[in-house]
């Protein structure tokens, strides 16, 4: 994982004050090695101790905290050197997970990754979250936390952490949603203790957008430091990142490409402003102008979405020209967006990725004619990670984060 190669530079750059915390800087400089290797490479402690030029005595103790710790395993045999003598592979203990989780208008979802970064399993219920309470919601998402702890239990598996993923501003230190417009949540506290019970390390929160920003980053070529990532579900987020980390902002809102004004004298939004991009290209408001906005039939937003997709295989309007308009607006955003953000890659999920093919045209089109003069060397891409993309980037971090601080775990 990246976060593996950067906490390997981090660990080789800092300047300890004391024994304590060379050993802790070590044993992550240590656990970076072997989770930068994969559990193909299975290193020995020999290799180890090239690659993190640590002392073959040092790196011994070390790797005996790791495996008390239940970070690392002992797995085959690694011939090491050329006398051919055997020695004990080490890879990142399989059994040892997170559980990534996210609460969205109409679905809550969780899931378990590995330390490689794998998802290993996952679960996306519908759930009515507008408007809702959050104590509720969070008691149906600790419901399906419980569902996937037991399954983790069943199979050998031990959770040491978890990251829940919300669509508005966070405060991850106070476990706070600051706003979240489509959720009608302001200034709400959330009790995450009974989503996960006792975590072997800390629970994080965090902005949906960015947290599929980070999933998305561990798919991209290495030398794919800046992008922008935009997500599209009833609401529209960015997660912005810049030379290979998120960036925020002081306050949080950077990204938020959904909120950027396309039609000063538009609709209202959510937000309380006019205009908005998620006021033309945000799901409620492209099913709206397809004329499949209306819930007095009793038609669920995922069916109205299958309506929807239904009447563009056709090409049937207004369907058609509500997609249109929507990437149209689309790329009058991202025309700002990549000037503002000096940025030449915007990758994009949720419901922008499954409607891509309708979408594309009339986005490059206004693109070409809003930013000419970057639109040839723009990168536009679609995310393959779907729903899960939040849960697995909240997951990877708090990973990420357990990478670089092992000591929490190290008696």
């Amino acid at each position: 994982m990246r976060q593996a190669a950067s906490t390997a530079r981090a660990a080789t750059s800092s300047a300890p004050g004391n024994v304590g915390d060379v050993r802790k800087a070590n044993l992550a400089r240590v656990l970076s090695v072997i989770a930068a290797s994969g559990n193909d490479q299975r290193l020995s402690r020999a290799d180890i101790a090239g690659l993190s030029q640590l002392t073959k005595a040092s790196v011994s103790s070390l790797v005996a905290d790791l495996l008390a710790a239940g970070l690392v395993i002992e797995i085959g045999v690694h011939r090491d050197g050329e006398r051919g003598r055997p020695a004990v592979g080490l890879i990142l203990n399989p059994a040892r997970v997170v559980m990534g989780m996210e609460v969205n208008v109409d679905y809550i979802a969780a899931g378990l990754v590995d330390l490689s970064g794998k998802l290993l399993a996952h679960e996306i219920q519908p759930h009515a979250d507008h408007r809702s309470a959050a104590k509720e919601v969070l008691a149906a998402l600790g419901e399906l936390s419980r569902r996937l702890q037991d399954a983790a239990a069943a199979q050998g598996l031990m959770i040491l952490g978890g990251g829940l993923a919300v669509p508005g501003l966070v405060d991850d230190e106070s476990f706070t949603v600051l706003q979240a417009p489509n959720l009608g949540w302001v200034e709400q506290d959330l009790d995450v203790a009974a989503l996960l019970p006792e975590p072997k390390t800390r629970f994080r929160l965090f902005n949906e957008a960015n947290a599929s920003a980070l999933a998305q980053q561990q798919l991209m070529d290495a030398q794919e430091r800046d992008f922008l990532f935009v997500s599209g579900e009833v609401g529209i987020g960015g997660g912005l990142i810049i030379d290979a980390e998120l960036f925020v902002g002081p306050q949080g809102h950077a990204g938020e490409l959904g909120h950027v004004v396309i039609a000063p004298d538009g609709k209202k939004c959510s937000c309380g402003g006019r205009g908005c991009l998620e006021t033309i290209a945000g799901q409620d408001a492209i099913l709206a102008a397809a004329n499949l906005g209306a819930v007095a039939d009793g038609a669920s937003r995922q069916q109205r979405i299958s309506q929807l997709y239904q009447a563009l295989e056709t090409g049937t309007e207004p369907a058609v020209s509500a997609v249109a308009e929507a990437g149209k607006s689309l790329g009058i955003a991202v025309a700002s967006a990549l000037r503002l953000y000096n940025v030449s890659t915007v990758v994009f999920g949720g419901h922008f990725a499954a409607l891509e093919q309708w979408l594309r045209p009339a986005m490059e089109g206004s693109l070409k004619a809003h930013a000419p003069s970057i639109a040839g060397q723009a990168r536009l891409l679609c995310s393959p990670l779907g729903q899960t993309g939040a849960l697995v980037g909240a997951a990877r971090s708090v990973v990420g984060d357990l990478l670089e601080a092992p000591h929490q775990l190290v008696g």
